[in-house]
């Protein structure tokens, strides 16, 4: 899991995601290069609790904590303390491991 997560983590350098990838996934992958438009048009059509999850995350990066906050509810997570560089990859590994 470890070579995946590092894989996926060293994929942000290329011009496109590696396939393939759930559109979670892949929202986590533009969300970490900082393509956050990109990344929410791909989760918001999604009705699952990876995506719900995703979708939290993207909101706290944007600042939007009270729509974070619903969106960690709909995914049955916490909102973590810790950087939303951290949050990404730790919900990229998650991910990885559950494909």
């Amino acid at each position: 899991m470890r070579d995946d997560t590092e894989n996926f983590l060293a994929s942000l350098k290329l011009n496109e995601p590696p396939l393939p990838m759930t559109a979670p996934l892949r929202a986590v992958w533009h969300g970490l290069r900082a393509e956050w438009d990109l990344a929410h048009e791909i989760v918001q059509v999604e009705d699952d609790r990876q995506s719900a999850w995703v979708h939290a995350w993207l909101h706290r990066i944007e600042g939007d904590l009270p729509n974070a906050r619903y969106w960690y509810g709909r995914a049955r997570k916490q909102m973590p303390a810790g950087t939303t560089q951290e949050e990404g990859a730790a919900i990229a590994a998650a991910l990885l491991y559950s494909v």
